[in-house]
């Protein structure tokens, strides 16, 4: 009895051993194959280089080597198959599944700063400084025309002005600012020089215009113009439009209010009408016009049957009201005044004291 339970603890331990011994060999066979380095067809780096670990999967401490110099920024390249093994066998990788890939693409990725973007950010640092006004009014000029700027995908960091300057003196700004990096890197610096001028919105004429001729809608256009050309008194489009111009302007110029008058309602020697009216009384008449007038001035005029010059309101076109003339207040004499008395001076009768003188013959 003894002897059989030594076989059977003996063949139990045999087993053991050959499942563990299998066991094993299948683990480092999976191993193997897991560790086994594939090739890939689309690799995608961040940086101007390429290492083994971009190319291939399963890379192990090889992974950071650098075997290639990465394309441009934002743009794609391609390697031959043969090129890549070749390489890699160069640093001891080899047994590579290269999948019956005969090319891989190799594409450096990028944040690309657009032109546009950049010019807001600098009006947006320029804002309200030294005299400048709101950054949506600003004109920006560069000394070098602000293309699209790429930069490492690393730098993901908002643009951050560092350096901020302008002179009103002459209009010249220089702005530097700082964009940070993910990896640990050194913030990316871009500086932009140029000149910098605010600007307004400015009524601007199509055409020329004669002096007292009144402009239509068709005569005026609106365009930003730099606000020292047009000065603070800039004329809006929808007030220009019907104002009568106080002087000859240029087409091209920049109107301002005093520029432009309100248009005359009454013209000299023109024939208007005079109205008078009075409480319960409403008279109209002929009468010509002897000044030029706008609505509310006062200005002189004939009344063409009585030929008398009267002065009157511009109430309209070719309208004048005259104003009724105030009833005078009765007159009392200098003495009664003088008195303050409020009865009637007495009247001074003649008496006769001598006989009446014979008529002379």
């Amino acid at each position: 009895m003894i002897a059989r339970a030594l076989l059977l603890a003996t063949a139990l331990i045999a087993a053991s051993s050959a499942a563990a011994v299998a066991q094993t060999q299948e683990s480092f066979t999976n191993r193997n194959a897991i560790a086994a380095p594939v090739l890939r067809a689309n690799v995608q780096v961040s940086s101007d280089l390429v290492r083994i670990g971009d190319v291939i999967d399963n890379a192990g401490s090889a992974a950071q080597i650098a075997i290639y110099r990465a394309p441009d920024l934002g743009t794609t390249g391609s390697l031959p198959v043969a090129q890549v093994l070749n390489t890699l066998r160069a640093h001891h990788v080899i047994g590579v599944d290269t999948r019956d890939l005969r090319e891989i693409s190799v594409t450096r990725l990028a944040r690309t700063l657009e032109g546009k973007d950049i010019e807001l950010q600098i009006a947006r640092a320029l804002e309200r400084r030294n005299g400048l006004g709101d950054a949506a009014n600003l004109s920006l000029t560069f000394d070098r025309d602000p293309s699209d700027v790429r930069l490492d995908a690393g730098f993901t960091g908002a643009m951050q002005a560092a350096i901020v300057r302008y002179d009103n003196r002459n209009g010249r700004f220089d702005v530097t600012f700082e964009i940070g990096n993910d990896n640990g890197a050194a913030a990316a610096k871009l500086r932009f020089t140029g000149t910098a001028i605010e600007t307004v919105e400015a009524t601007v004429l199509a055409r020329n215009v004669e002096r007292n001729e009144i402009l239509k809608s068709s005569d005026v256009v609106v365009e930003r113009r730099a606000k020292a050309e047009v000065g603070a008194d800039a004329a809006a489009r929808d007030r220009a439009v019907g104002m009568q111009a106080r002087r000859q302007l240029r087409a091209g110029q920049a109107i301002r209010t005093a520029d432009l008058v309100k248009p005359d309602l009454v013209q000299r020697d023109q024939n208007v009408m005079l109205v008078y009216e009075a409480p319960g009384i409403y008279l109209t008449m002929r009468g010509k016009a002897l000044d030029n007038g706008t609505e509310g001035d006062v200005v002189s005029v004939m009344n063409v049957q009585s030929k008398r010059t009267l002065s009157g309101t511009v109430i309209g076109r070719g309208q004048v009201s005259i104003t009724p003339a105030a009833p005078r207040p009765p007159q009392t004499s200098d003495a009664t005044s003088s008195l303050g008395s409020t009865q009637p001076a007495p009247v001074a009768v003649a008496t006769v004291s001598s006989p009446v003188a014979p008529k002379a013959e």
